[in-house]
């Protein structure tokens, strides 16, 4: 029987086993995130307390509404992160190669010693032609769409 408060678990321990996923990559796998990947991780955190929070306390109803924001946040940012690794568009400076047309030597010396250790615009790693951004952008609209559900239930 599904009831609000399964829901609510089954989303949150969604976020937390993402949240895990990308630890585990990063210390168990030794795959250093790029900036766009701690971005994605923020509104997993920011669901699981939404989660938390909403099982201590279901009088509040609109909790649930504010778990699947957070889940689609991460979900635009998986996104915007795809494009910046499949060349859609440019990604921040702070961590993508940028365009080197037009620049002189000193500036393009300048460019690579402030280059960042991880790139966003590459992808490390994927399965079935997705990258973990692109993975984290489907899983979390799926979250997401629990976290909908949720608010059904009175």
């Amino acid at each position: 029987m599904t009831n609000r408060k399964s829901l609510i678990l089954l989303a949150m321990l969604g976020s937390a086993a993402m949240l895990l996923g990308a630890w585990g990559f990063q210390y168990l796998g030794g795959m250093a995130p790029c900036k766009l990947c701690i971005w994605q991780r923020y509104p997993h955190g920011a669901a699981v307390l939404i989660g938390a929070a909403a099982l201590a306390a279901p009088a509040i109803r609109l909790l649930p509404l504010a778990g699947a924001l957070a889940a689609l946040t991460t979900a635009g940012i998986g996104f915007y992160h795809t494009g910046v690794e499949r060349g859609w568009w440019e990604g921040p400076s702070t961590c993508s190669s940028g365009d080197i047309g037009g620049l002189s030597t000193q500036q393009l010396l300048d460019q690579i010693m402030a280059a960042p250790l991880v790139r966003c615009d590459e992808v490390p790693w994927e399965m079935f032609g997705l990258s973990m951004a692109s993975w984290n952008a489907v899983i979390s609209i799926g979250l997401a769409l629990i976290w909908l559900a949720a608010m059904r239930f009175r």
